[in-house]
């Protein structure tokens, strides 16, 4: 499982490509609101991660991962439950699940995750209905408890300077958006970034 997990943005085809031809290799597609053809959408970032040797995990929606063989699914707190995910998309899917909690994180591990996105860790706009901000503090509490019961990957608001503070914290990994979205030059700011888990 990569360290560096690219959740989609809008325009989602078009980021990424950018983020593949960056160099990230484990892409998420995130669609809350769209008038456009989820199943469609799927079929065309899988053939852009194809083409750059990347994964693909789908959002929310484990019957379109499963229809498009993406590599993985990932479900929020509010969407389908972890088990009935794994019934849909297949034992050999990599599943994920939202944790806000240590609680949350208990639940995915004996529901059978084979990662935890834990955040946020800061404020972000990407997000409506955000859960209580975790700051460093709180992967730190975590870790403590979880060690290496699960990959942890952070999400929620991180910028470059965060990771190695939350690297030491014990996380496996990041999930990021607009860190990557936004970047002047996105392939300076992956090298960057796995420069960091690889030291």
């Amino acid at each position: 499982m990569e360290r560096l997990l690219y959740i989609s943005q809008a325009p989602h085809l078009e980021n990424i490509r950018a983020a593949c031809e960056a160099g990230c290799r484990w892409i998420q597609l995130r669609v809350k609101q769209s008038s456009e053809d989820p199943v469609q959408l799927a079929i065309d970032a899988k053939k852009i991660c194809d083409a750059y040797g990347a994964k693909l995990s789908i959002n929310d929606r484990p019957a379109v991962a499963s229809q498009v063989n993406a590599y993985g699914v990932h479900v929020g707190k509010l969407d389908v439950p972890v088990t009935e995910a794994r019934s849909i998309a297949g034992a050999e899917s990599c599943l994920g699940g939202t944790a806000n909690t240590l609680d949350d994180v208990l639940a995915h591990i004996r529901d059978g995750v084979d990662y935890v996105g834990v955040g946020p860790f800061r404020f972000t706009t990407t997000k409506e209905n955000l859960s209580p901000v975790l700051g460093l503090e709180g992967y730190r509490q975590l870790m403590s408890v979880i060690g290496n019961k699960v990959p942890v990957l952070a999400i929620g608001g991180i910028l470059l300077e965060d990771i190695p503070a939350l690297m030491e914290a014990g996380v496996y990994g990041v999930a990021v958006s607009g860190l990557i979205t936004n970047a002047v030059d996105k392939k300076e700011m992956v090298q960057k970034i796995n420069a960091i888990w690889n030291h």
